[in-house]
């Protein structure tokens, strides 16, 4: 109690002014303030500055009422820097936040500087030194908070100033006032949307500061940060019920009602409002329940109407009788009539001292209006008035015991403060402890399994490590039911690549000026995530985890005791569960290679990473933090930067169902920044000399060698290098500083493949931050990646116990585990370049301003040669070609000699090669009519029959030619004088980057024009909106006019139009915009993975990437001839991938699936923002919902079936700005069609199952591989030759060793091409086998010794039998012999050896 009693009596506020609370627009906004120096202080030459010290004071006022409300903020007192007589500094850095729905220009902060100096009595003195006024909104509806940084003028005087009745005429208060001269105090204000989820617990118009302790949320100290609100937590809330509540009034409510009623009617006899006699009668009598937590009302109070008990009555005596018997404290032993309410309360708390249950006994009276006394009470109209009688608060936390199950508190009244600001009825007489009111009831809160007494005990704030409400089991168990694994939707679209970039990585966009816009960490730490496999565990939920209420039924069953009886929370699995985009895992492991191990890899003689100068790169640590100073990067003189990637080895994890030495050869994919896709040629895993010590241990990396054509390993050095060259040459205009953020902000997925059986082994990430070389020659860095996997299993004792239950649904347990270590090492070689020019960054004002040029480009006569053609720096010159050359078809109909005179002149490009083949065929027809002159003509007959067929066909020729001409003369004339008009412009599209531009169009003519702006490409618009245009331009920086209303849209057409007066020149806004992006159905297969040894450079070519094409606006006059040409020239630009998602379906069905964003989208929004998205396939359906601020996020898609093995891809863009300008992700989402096979079995039972395979249109030799190849067997399971458009039957035995429902894969892959023939995705059932016998061992944990047992087995057959044994866990049980030979009917013993390591809880 006395916890919140302090904390109320501290927290009183006054409250705003009647009218002002009328006027407000209702919805609340949340501020924050932040108040960083004072500069300008004079300080005097008496005063020492050592010595002074100034606070800052703000408070709430109402200039339009001249009213203060709320309360008070002051800040902590700080020294002021300077010398005496001169101008001195005070640095305050201090941060208020508070939230008010008095969004009024009226209503401003009042800034009060106050000198603090220290009496000779030790106390302290507070001096006023100034004041101002901070404006906070501006009563626009537009921008209603005055957000930005500021500087506040100060006035001479104090605050009180303001209530002066000369200062309520705003205009005249600076007439009145006296400006401080060079004293401001810097400022900002800007909206806080974070406060929005703590509003219920923070009253409104209270300022407070991020260290300041509101109950409800969590501290400082607990976050981790020094400002606890700027992003406030909220405490464990839980719900507590108070039944059989029951008020009993001293000394009964007769006599206390009686006296109350005679007050009331003495004083209406008073006041002239009552009639003569008793006319005050009650009409209801209410207690109010609310939970306050010392500053406000948590929620609204429970407004409960009570019941009178009449005295001697059996529920009075029954109540009476479990009161006395009950109860703790009592206010008498003698049965009483009281108050009761039929039924419970449930109320919400928090784990908070100050958080308490407040109640309020309310009486409601009536009295007659009249006061003749001629009418009957039932006659005269009455009016009704309340009146609070009693109240009091009580604490759950109060009693160090705990609260207890039966509570009895004491009514008090009188003029004491209350949270509801009200008078209470006090009686005349004074009442002893024994003879005061009474309300009694039964506590229980919603915590199962424990009593209220050890489940509500909570510690003081003041302690420096608080205790928890619960204990951690209990709180794990009941407060928390969190899945302790990573959660997914069941069902057969199931797979994810885990390893994704966050939300708060950006995309580049061409658009957006510079990079360097947005804010950047100056110190890059490792990411909270240190690993995939503490991803599985629920110490990040926001990062990783699925929204399900699966509980571990075992974990449970494990951790309670024998006596409690506690209640199972049963699946709740809803439909198209949500996906949570995971963050980026760090380069960090949980795992470490042991340096006996490291040692043995390093010495493989992997390539080293040299600088220009044959230096050793430098080497960093991934677990350090990386500083990162942009103008650093962009001041390197080395300005080319060549990324290097080695992938070294690979560390085989321990799995169920494959064998020790899986996986044998690999080979990965990734995509660096904007480069093309990478696959990589097949690996070789190799293992440790046989002579080793390491072979003892599985847990040892493998070498990895690349594997030649023919199937032999590389002679080379070990490894995999791969090297990517960026220089100003490969990046475009103003990249460089996105290139830089994106290696200071993204991470890198990889996918490890096996290179037989072509499935996913699994994802890693890596972060890219370490390859920012920060001014040095070389760096290198060596990452241990975790290569993670999600996997699906059934509870099976979930399962058994719902088996008559059909309305229950299985529960799917959904993981990640830790499918093996990647070792990685990344570089980063700077060197010089020799363009450096082109990476600067192009103004502002030119970059997005396509000005038509008014000077004639073009050939000012004479010849025309082929170099000179090619040099000329214009479009409207064109050099004389043969025809021939020009229309193919044309060449096709000419049939005479000249067609191949022409084939022949194709090629050629210079004058000199032109002039001399002439001059030959010139010289060779000369001595050709020699001949025929000296020749007889009788003896030469048929070479005048040639000639003329000739001459016959030449004459068809030109004919033919000349109908060309004739034909095409008009268009090409036409387009001749087109590029006249015709101005070029280049776009570097992106998918899914609005690229804008302005086109200055101008009217040559004398007289007015309505132009017609035609373009038949829908990517290319024309703005037509003005705020969509104001918005490009700030984005861009472009510092051109703009018009509001300034285009026409046609009815029918919708085709924008403008009008120019004569000679008058504008700017049309344009906007290229695609979302449509190539779509193809890859197969996985390795067939053209390079082979060469050479370092691979990546090359600039064209991959994930959208068309190029060439655009033509015209803009056409009202006679319909165009006045202006824009040729817009798209050169398609590869996006960076931010998040890949794979998903695996049975073919032909529809996808359902809805992923979820994480958390971290919210602080990138103000909270109003609204989500976007888009998807590159338009047979995707993919949509989301807009939500309230707080929300999560959804995605929605909606995939097309296709055939299997078939794989769909596609990508997503993601938008959080209302004109999608840029996507703030781009998402990879690849479907992997299979098909599908139910198959059920009995655990450690092997059953057959058949499976039709369809051959191709070849013959091909094939093989069948399996995910888990020991609980899965094929026949053939050697290589085979499957026949063209055949029909081959493979055989599938399955031995499940573990009960429930699982998912397992089978691949059918072409031998000679690596190529994926057929997918089945097996959905496995096990059943629980029949259990004969039960063994129970007991063995040390962590590292005791194993146990050797002997158990005995009978032949229950009359006949010789071989037995098989099997476990379902090898990790933990070996067996002597594995296989056995019983005569029968006889006895037999089989050894079985118990696993030296184990952990406590698990059992066989």
């Amino acid at each position: 109690m006395s916890d919140w009693k302090d904390a109320f009596l501290r927290t009183r506020v006054i409250p705003p002014h009647s009218q002002t609370a009328r006027q407000a627009p209702g919805s609340p906004q949340a501020l924050q303030l932040v108040f960083r120096q004072i500069d300008g202080l004079h300080v005097k030459q008496s005063e020492s500055p050592a010595s002074l010290q100034y606070q800052l004071r703000v408070t709430l006022f109402d200039s339009g009422h001249q009213h203060f409300f709320g309360r008070t903020w002051k800040s902590d007192s700080h020294s002021v820097s300077g010398m005496q007589g001169q101008s001195g500094r005070v640095f305050f850095n201090e941060v208020v936040y508070f939230h008010t729905s008095l969004c009024l220009s009226s209503v401003v902060a009042v800034v009060e500087l106050v000198s603090l100096s220290t009496r000779a009595d030790g106390s302290q003195d507070a001096v006023g030194s100034g004041f101002g006024l901070l404006q906070l909104f501006t009563g626009r509806a537009d921008t209603i908070i005055s957000q930005g940084e500021g500087r506040l003028s100060l006035f001479n005087g104090t605050p009180r100033a303001l209530l002066h009745p000369t200062l309520k005429d705003p205009l005249r208060m600076n007439a009145a006032l006296s400006v401080m001269e060079g004293t401001q105090l810097l400022y900002s204000i800007q909206p806080h949307p974070a406060l929005t989820p703590i509003m219920h617990l923070l009253p409104p118009n209270i300022l407070v500061s991020g260290h300041d302790s509101i109950p409800g949320v969590m501290s400082s100290t607990d976050t981790g940060t020094a400002d606890a609100l700027r992003k406030p937590r909220l405490l464990k809330s839980f719900l507590c019920v108070l039944d059989g509540l029951r008020v009993a009034l001293f000394p009964s409510v007769e006599v206390f009602e009686s006296n109350l009623l005679q007050l009331l009617n003495r004083d209406c006899q008073n006041t002239n409002r009552g009639v003569e006699g008793r006319s005050v009668i009650v009409q209801e009598r209410r207690l109010q329940v609310g939970v306050h937590n010392g500053w406000g009302w948590v929620e609204k109070p429970h407004v409960l109407v009570l019941e009178r008990e009449a005295e001697g009555s059996g529920a009075a005596r029954a109540r009476g009788a479990s009161a006395s018997g009950s109860f703790r404290q009592t206010s008498t032993d003698k049965l009483s009539d009281g108050l009761s309410l039929r039924g419970s309360v449930e109320l919400k708390m928090m784990r908070d001292v100050a958080f308490s249950i407040v109640f309020q006994l309310q009486y409601v009276f009536s009295c007659p209006l009249a006061g003749d006394g001629q009418m009957t009470s039932t006659a005269v109209p009455r009016a009704a008035f309340m009146q609070c009688v009693r109240w009091c608060a009580w604490s759950l936390f109060s009693d160090p015991e705990g609260p207890g199950e039966n509570v009895s508190l004491h009514l008090q009244g009188g003029a004491l403060p209350n949270p509801w600001g009200a008078m209470v009825y006090s009686a005349s007489t004074q009442q002893t402890d024994s003879g005061k009111c009474v309300i009694k009831f039964k506590f229980s809160s919603s915590v199962e399994g424990a009593s209220c007494s050890t489940a509500l005990n909570v510690s003081h704030r003041e302690t420096s490590a608080p205790k928890k409400l619960l204990s951690a089991s209990q709180e794990e168990r009941i407060l928390e039911p969190t899945a302790s694994t990573l959660q997914s939707p069941r069902g057969p679209a199931l797979f994810l690549s885990q390893l994704v970039a966050t939300s708060r990585y950006p995309t580049m966009s061409h658009t957006v000026g510079s990079p360097w816009q947005q804010q950047l960490p100056s110190l890059l730490s490792p990411s909270p995530m240190a690993s995939a496999h503490q991803l599985s565990h629920v110490e990040r939920p926001v990062a990783g985890s699925i929204v399900h209420l699966e509980l571990s039924v075992q974990e449970r069953e494990g951790n309670r005791s024998e006596e409690e009886d506690e209640l199972q929370e049963l699946t709740f699995t809803p439909v198209h569960a949500p996906v949570i985009t995971l963050g980026t895992h760090a380069s960090g492991s949980s795992r470490s290679t042991s340096r006996r191990s490291l040692a043995q890899l390093f010495s493989s003689g992997f390539p080293q990473i040299l600088d220009n100068q044959n230096q050793v790169a430098e080497v960093l640590d991934p677990s350090e933090p990386v500083n990162f100073n942009p103008q650093r990067e962009e001041a390197d003189p080395l300005q080319a930067n060549t990324l290097i990637l080695q992938f070294l080895a690979f560390t085989r994890v321990p799995q169920a169902g494959v064998n020790s030495d899986w996986p044998s050869t690999v080979h990965f994919t990734f995509q660096l920044y904007r480069f093309p896709p990478v696959t990589t040629e097949r690996l070789k895993l190799l293992d440790p000399e046989r002579n080793s010590k390491l072979k003892s241990s599985s847990d040892y990396p493998c070498v990895l060698s690349v594997i030649n054509k023919d199937g032999t390993f590389s002679s080379g050095c070990p490894g995999l290098q791969l090297h990517y060259r960026v220089d100003p040459q490969f990046l475009k205009p103003g990249e460089r500083g996105w290139f830089l953020r994106y290696l200071a902000l993204h991470s890198l997925q990889i996918d490890v493949w096996d290179s037989e059986s072509l499935m996913l082994i699994g994802s890693a990430a890596v972060e890219l931050k370490h390859m920012l070389r920060q001014g040095r020659a070389a760096v290198q860095v060596n990452h241990e990646l975790e290569v993670i996997t999600t996997e699906y299993l059934q509870d099976a004792n979930f399962a058994s116990r719902h088996d008559n239950k059909h309305s229950a649904t299985p529960a799917i347990n959904v993981y990640t585990t830790v499918k093996g270590i990647l070792h990685l090492r990344l570089g980063n070689v700077g060197g010089s370049a020799t363009n450096s020019q082109s990476s600067l960054a192009l103004p502002p004002l030119l970059s997005h301003v396509v000005q038509p040029s008014d000077a004639p480009q073009g050939f000012a006569g004479g010849g025309v040669p082929a170099l000179t053609v090619l040099q000329l720096n214009a479009s409207n010159a064109r050099r004389a070609r043969r025809l021939p050359e020009i229309d193919s078809e044309l060449a096709r109909l000419l049939q005479s000699t000249m067609r191949e005179v022409g084939g022949a002149a194709l090629h050629q490009q210079a004058e000199a090669k032109e002039v001399r083949q002439r001059k030959i065929d010139r010289m060779a027809a000369v001595r050709q009519h020699e001949e025929q002159k000296a020749t007889p003509p009788f003896q030469d007959s048929s070479n005048v029959t040639r000639h003329r067929a000739e001459r016959v066909q030449h004459s068809r020729d030109l004919r033919v030619i000349e109908a060309y001409r004739e034909r095409c003369k008009a268009q090409e004339i036409t387009n001749m004088l087109s590029q006249a008009i015709t101005t070029k412009h280049t776009l570097y599209a992106t998918l899914g980057t609005a690229e804008f531009f302005e086109f200055v169009l101008k009217n040559p003519f004398n007289v007015p024009q309505t132009v017609t702006i035609e373009c038949d490409d829908p990517e290319l618009s024309v703005i037509v909106k003005t705020e969509e245009w104001r918005y490009f331009k700030e984005l861009t920086k472009t510092l051109t006019p703009l018009e509001e209303e300034m285009f026409l849209l046609k009815e029918s057409t919708l085709t924008p139009q403008v009008y120019l007066r004569p000679k008058e020149s504008v700017h049309v806004p344009f906007k290229y915009q695609t979302f449509i992006c190539g779509h193809t159905f890859p197969l996985q297969d390795t067939k053209g993975l390079k082979t060469s040894r050479s370092p691979q450079m990546a090359q600039k070519h064209l991959s994930n990437t959208i068309n190029a094409k060439s655009i033509k606006v015209l803009f056409r006059g009202e006679d319909k001839k165009p006045l202006a040409i824009c040729q817009v020239d798209v050169e398609p630009t590869p996006h960076v991938v931010d998040q890949t998602f794979r998903f695996y379906q049975p073919e032909l069905t529809f996808l359902k699936k809805a992923i979820r964003l994480p958390a971290a989208w919210d602080d990138t929004a103000d909270g109003s923002a609204t989500l976007h998205v888009r998807c590159s396939d338009p047979n995707v359906i993919c949509h989301t919902t807009n939500l309230t601020p707080g929300e999560p996020q959804d995605v929605y898609l909606k995939v097309p079936g296709s055939p299997s093995p078939q794989i769909r891809k596609f990508f997503i863009t993601i938008f959080t700005d209302p004109w999608l300008a840029s996507p703030a992700q781009i998402w990879q989402v690849y479907v992997h069609y299979l098909q599908r096979m139910d198959l059920s079995c009995v655990c450690g039972t092997l059953s057959w199952h058949s499976l039709v395979l369809h051959g191709t249109q070849a013959i091909r030799r094939v093989k069948c591989y399996t995910s888990h190849p020991l609980e899965l067997q094929v026949d053939p399971g050697e290589v085979f030759a499957l026949p063209a458009q055949g029909v081959q039957d493979v055989c599938v035995g399955l031995r499940a060793l573990r009960p429930g429902s699982r998912f397992f894969y089978l691949n059918v892959v072409d031998v000679d091409t690596r190529q994926l023939i057929a997918s089945w995705l097996l959905c496995i059932t096990c059943r629980q086998p029949v259990i004969s016998k039960a063994f129970e061992i007991s063995v040390p944990v962590d590292g005791g010794k194993g146990s050797n047992k002997k158990i005995s087995f009978t032949n229950p057959y009359s006949s010789s039998r071989a037995f098989n044994l099997r476990t379902d866990r090898p990790d933990l049980l070996q067996f002597k012999e594995e296989q056995f030979q019983v005569r029968g009917p006889k006895a037999n013993s089989c050894s079985i050896n118990r696993s030296q390591t184990l952990s406590g809880g698990l059992a066989v």
